[in-house]
């Protein structure tokens, strides 16, 4: 069964419980959002959101006004809702946030990184790579998640996590169309920024988390429309 909207029977995250329903079902739909299983101006459909969560319509309501208030859904009178389309400017404000908050993360996590710290990075950046190397985009772009959220955890600043976090999701959802283009490429880099962490070579660490991080967003922009 597909829906109307193109979304495949399973792509659908079970709903887990307990906990409140509108902030499960907001949760579902923002992942489906963020990793582009559901796209860029598709139209949410409320009966058929609800169907595939086996839900009531009331909870994907409140769940798409939640949306909408934080700018990942339009809410378009006599229409319905839209997956928000982000605008060129949109995407090169959060990247140029994204890069100031990556390059403090990188000279930090060279000033504060163990062996131990060493070792985790490396294990994410061999697991990315072999993502590529099976043309697995999603598990690239997670792992690239979750090796950024560990430079940001090894940086040790807690201000600048909750900053970064707040970002994290939208900077998956501009990094995904570009994830393919960035290939092995994006994990050289990766393998760079841990050098210089692992030296505890600070300048060196956050001139190239700074390269790094606008090479995606210079790609962003470039990318076929």
């Amino acid at each position: 069964m597909t829906l109307s909207t193109g979304l495949p029977q399973g792509a659908v995250p079970r709903l887990e419980r307990p906990g409140p329903l509108r902030d499960r079902v907001y949760e579902a739909l923002l992942e489906l959002i963020t990793t582009r299983a559901l796209k860029p101006g598709q139209h949410l459909v409320e009966s058929e959101l609800a169907g595939h969560l086996g839900v009531s319509r009331q909870p994907v309501r409140e769940a798409l006004q939640r949306l909408s208030t934080e700018g990942w859904v339009d809410l378009r009178p006599a229409q319905g809702a839209f997956v928000h389309e982000p605008t060129e400017e949109e995407a090169d404000q959060l990247l140029t946030v994204r890069t100031l908050l990556e390059a403090e993360a990188a000279r930090l996590a060279a000033a504060n990184a163990g062996a131990a710290a060493i070792g985790a990075l490396e294990d994410l950046c061999a697991e990315g790579e072999r993502a590529v190397a099976a043309d697995d985009v999603d598990a690239a772009v997670a792992t690239n998640a979750r090796l950024h959220a560990k430079v940001m955890e090894l940086a040790g600043n807690t201000v600048l996590a909750e900053l970064a976090a707040q970002v994290d999701r939208r900077v998956r959802w501009y990094y995904t169309p570009v994830a393919r283009q960035r290939g092995r490429q994006s994990w050289t880099e990766h393998r760079e920024l841990i050098a210089a962490i692992a030296e505890r070579d600070e300048q060196r660490a956050t001139d190239v988390m700074r390269a790094h991080t606008e090479h995606t967003r210079q790609m962003y922009h470039d990318r076929e429309k």
